[in-house]
């Protein structure tokens, strides 16, 4: 098993940078891909991006593909979120999951969740 811890949220000015950051617990985080989610007031919860217990490959939701990079560190059991030049409509509550296998793009393949952090873009 494994639990998530999210942090880095925060407000940001739209044009600034934010990165958001997921701590995980247990000896196995390296088997596990991870991904990261987002859920907007009154919309579902969308796919963001993904990586695999690797780190060679990387997957992106279009519509932050070359502001958002995903990263992780298996030494420090960490996966990271770098948000460049934000928008206000990337405004949301940021998710990391991981699921045990191949990386995926869908929500309901992860089995583990973090509590979540809210984050708001101003213009």
């Amino acid at each position: 098993q494994v639990q998530l811890v999210e942090s880095g949220g925060g407000l940001v000015q739209a044009g600034g940078s934010l990165r958001l950051s997921c701590a995980a617990s247990g000896r196995l985080f390296s088997r596990y891909a991870m991904g990261w989610f987002r859920q907007a007031p009154g919309k579902e919860r969308e796919f963001v991006a993904a990586i695999s217990w690797s780190g060679g490959s990387s997957y992106y939701a279009d519509s932050v593909k070359g502001r958002f990079t995903i990263s992780r560190d298996n030494a420090k059991s960490t996966v990271y979120l770098q948000m460049n030049s934000p928008k206000p409509e990337d405004t949301a509550v940021y998710y990391c999951a991981a699921t045990f296998g191949v990386v995926t793009l869908g929500a309901d393949e992860y089995g583990y969740w973090g509590q979540g952090t809210q984050v708001t873009v101003s213009s």
